[in-house]
């Protein structure tokens, strides 16, 4: 009975298969250890389509699958994975890190290898390249002379085909030269103004220079509060500058447009009609404005009573002072007017002193006259002291 009983009893399922016991056979390895272990399975069943599993009828699609059953990732949800095939690394140690370190090592040093036989080529390019330029420099120089030597012969052979007289040759030979000779002065007077310019530049530079170097010299000196405040000017200069060409590109732009339209307008009438009305419309707006303005400076008919009356007593006065500064003008302009005629009655009576001069001199030098001459001399000086 207990034998019978203990061979009834069903052997426990092992990992390796159905029925199997003790260890797996060498052809069934375990999972490797990349594949993802579906932690949402319950722990009494196997996991579908592995190799370590339960071999059911309908293979891996006839297996009951839950939602449960697919791990959730940070991405959202993915499939399940199946085993890899072929032989894998179960424990991935140190060693296995380092080798896998190695391998990018070597790869690197070998990109980095290829890198550099490609600096170098494109080095070697570069050298050649710029050999190869200079030699081109040279070369389009010496064509250039080939050039114009071949123009020249091949205008004496037009002249010899041509039958062109000796004459002719050394006149257009001569007037070649003269203006060779005249190129060659005008290119030499250039150079030296070019060079007096340039001269002139430097020490202008020289002089700004200079003058930066004596303003950082004063700057310096400066009291620190000075300094702040120039650096706080300097600033807002510079800002200045900056706002002010904006503002000269903007009026440049504006008087490009402006030309522009002024020739579209002047190429049509209407356009031109219309710019007359837009201006007289202005016109009539800015009427209409000056008017409101002065209809609501107006106030009351009182106000304005008021105000009328105070200008006209302003008024009143203003002309009464007029007329007082006009009768004292008037006054004025008489008495220099009497002064006036007084004066020429004294230069006429002056005039007649002076031709009566002579005769009463040679009478004063007279000595039968005596007193009476000197007389007649103080009166004579009296008159021209008058």
């Amino acid at each position: 009975m207990a034998s019978n009983h203990k061979s009834s009893a069903p052997r426990p399922i092992s990992r390796g298969g159905i029925g199997l016991t003790g260890r797996p056979p060498s052809g069934i390895r375990p999972p490797s250890g990349n594949v993802r272990v579906a932690t949402a399975m319950p722990p009494t069943t196997a996991r579908p389509g592995s190799r370590g599993g339960p071999l059911g009828t309908g293979g891996v699609l006839s297996s009951q699958i839950k939602v449960a059953d697919r791990p959730v990732t940070q991405q959202g949800l993915s499939g399940m994975k199946t085993g890899m095939k072929g032989p894998q690394r179960q424990i991935l140690d140190k060693s296995y890190y380092l080798g896998l370190l190695r391998s990018k090592i070597s790869e690197l040093t070998t990109e980095i290898s290829k890198l550099q036989k490609e600096i170098e080529m494109y080095n070697q390019e570069n050298s050649v390249y710029l050999s190869y330029e200079k030699r081109a420099e040279t070369l389009a120089v010496e064509i250039k002379d080939c050039q114009g030597q071949l123009a020249d012969y091949n205008m004496l052979v037009d002249k010899l085909n041509t039958n062109t007289e000796m004459e002719e040759v050394m006149n257009d030979y001569n007037m070649l030269k003269a203006q060779n000779d005249r190129e060659t002065q005008s290119m030499d007077v250039i150079f030296t103004e070019r060079q007096a310019k340039e001269k002139q530049i430097r020490s202008v530079e020289e002089e700004v220079e200079q003058e930066k170097q004596a303003a950082d010299g004063i700057i310096k000196n400066m009291s620190p509060e000075k300094q702040v405040k120039y650096i706080e000017m300097k600033t807002t200069n510079e800002k200045l500058l900056q706002e002010l060409d904006t503002l000269q590109q903007q009026l440049d732009s504006l008087n490009i447009k402006k030309e522009s339209l002024e020739t579209e307008i002047a190429h049509s009438q209407v356009k031109q009609e219309a710019v007359l009305l837009h201006e007289k419309l202005y016109e009539l707006e800015s009427h209409r404005d000056q008017m409101i303005a002065e209809d609501k400076s107006m106030g009351s008919p009182m106000e304005e009573r008021e105000r009328l009356l105070k200008q006209v007593k302003e008024d009143n006065q203003e002309i009464a002072s007029m007329e007082r500064q006009l009768t004292d003008i008037k006054e004025k302009i008489n008495q220099f007017s009497e002064e006036i005629r007084q004066l020429d009655m004294d230069l006429e009576e002056h005039q007649e002193y002076t031709t009566l001069l002579p005769g009463m001199a040679a009478h004063t030098l007279n000595p039968n006259t005596g007193g009476r001459g000197r007389c007649v001399s103080m009166s004579l000086r009296s008159a021209w002291s008058i």
